[in-house]
């Protein structure tokens, strides 16, 4: 039984470490299959066009930028206006790239953010106006039309000089003129897979796929997937419906043991099922008290720490030897070094 004075104390240090940036991370809970797998081939598709933005104030591109000269001249020309491409002034003119994502069962109509990053030396984008820009997919079909007025994107609160000047965003700023076929019903077979590969998860998914729609209705191929079989009966030809009652099964997803360190900000997130092996930690003069009478202390520089101790064993002897952050990340690598973490370290 610790005495009073020597338990304040040392919860007193645990809640300081605590809230100086030590974060525990526990896998036991858990999460919807739709948040840790995706059904193989529903994806988004990048798309990409190349397009002038107008309207700058002086900030565009320098006369020395000819292809912003000849995308102008090329345009007027539609418009049924010739000019000479090198008596053209670029200066409230800008080329970008014009990059988009379509989301998966995406719909004529349906409105996309796009990115209009600079291609040619201008100093900011801001203020400017896309012109209609075709976006292409990687098979050369145009399938979204982009357009209006841009946006630089910027912290709160912060001005252009924080701010990142040659890139812009317009929100809904595209509409998709032409969809991605991917038919669902009438198919008898789906690759479920996994975000994280994992055998345990995997497996985990597959027992509770079967338990909750029928037996023999998933199967594990490997870590990363498993296979679905579409049943005979109620989802034969709603095939959507499917997908939907298995993205809403609940399982634990599993993770090996791990510590991430981030060293500039002094944040260690650890996981609730690493442990370590008998060890002793000498750290600088750090020191423990160890007595039940506070009028007679006995203070030492070792703690010993018994085999497979929990991360909460860990990090309490620790806390008792008033250890920082900075400190912290010291020791935990001594310790992986020395073999004695059952933990994958990550540092970031």
């Amino acid at each position: 039984m610790l005495n009073p004075i020597i338990y304040k104390a040392i919860l007193k240090k645990s809640l300081i470490l605590f809230f100086a940036g030590i974060v525990f991370a526990s896998n036991a809970y858990c999460a919807r299959i739709k948040d840790i797998a995706a059904i193989k081939g529903i994806r988004s598709n990048q798309l990409t066009g190349y397009g002038l933005v107008i309207g700058l104030n002086g900030t565009g591109d320098k006369d020395g930028v000819s292809f912003t000269k000849q995308a102008l001249a090329n345009m007027m020309e539609k418009m049924n206006i010739f000019v000479d491409k090198n008596g053209l002034k670029v200066k409230n003119i800008a080329a970008v790239m014009v990059t988009a994502s379509i989301p998966p069962f995406a719909r004529i109509g349906d409105k996309i953010d796009v990115v209009a990053s600079s291609l040619g030396d201008a100093k900011s984008l801001k203020g400017g106006t896309l012109l209609i820009t075709p976006l292409k997919g990687v098979d050369d079909q145009v399938y979204a039309l982009a357009q209006g007025a841009v946006t630089l994107a910027m912290p709160s609160g912060a001005g252009d000089r924080d701010s990142h000047l040659q890139v812009a965003r317009i929100v809904n700023g595209a509409s998709v003129e032409r969809e991605i076929p991917f038919k669902l019903d009438g198919k008898r077979n789906l690759i479920l897979s996994l975000f994280r590969p994992d055998f345990t998860t995997a497996k985990r998914m597959t027992d509770t796929i079967n338990a909750s729609i029928g037996e023999g209705v998933a199967k594990t191929i490997d870590a990363s997937a498993l296979s679905l079989r579409v049943p005979d009966n109620m989802w034969k030809n709603n095939v959507a419906e499917f997908i939907a009652d298995i993205e809403t099964l609940s399982v634990i997803p599993d993770t090996i043991a791990k510590v991430v360190i981030n060293e500039k900000t002094g944040t260690v997130v650890i996981g609730s099922d690493v442990t370590i092996s008998s060890v002793a930690i000498a750290h600088g003069d750090l020191s423990i008290t160890i007595s039940k009478d506070p009028e007679n202390e006995k203070k030492e520089s070792v703690m010993n720490l018994f085999g497979t101790s929990t991360i909460g064993e860990l990090v309490r002897g620790l806390n008792s030897l008033g250890v920082k952050p900075q400190d912290l990340i010291s020791i935990l690598q001594s310790i992986k070094a020395a073999g004695l973490l059952q933990a994958e370290l990550v540092i970031i």
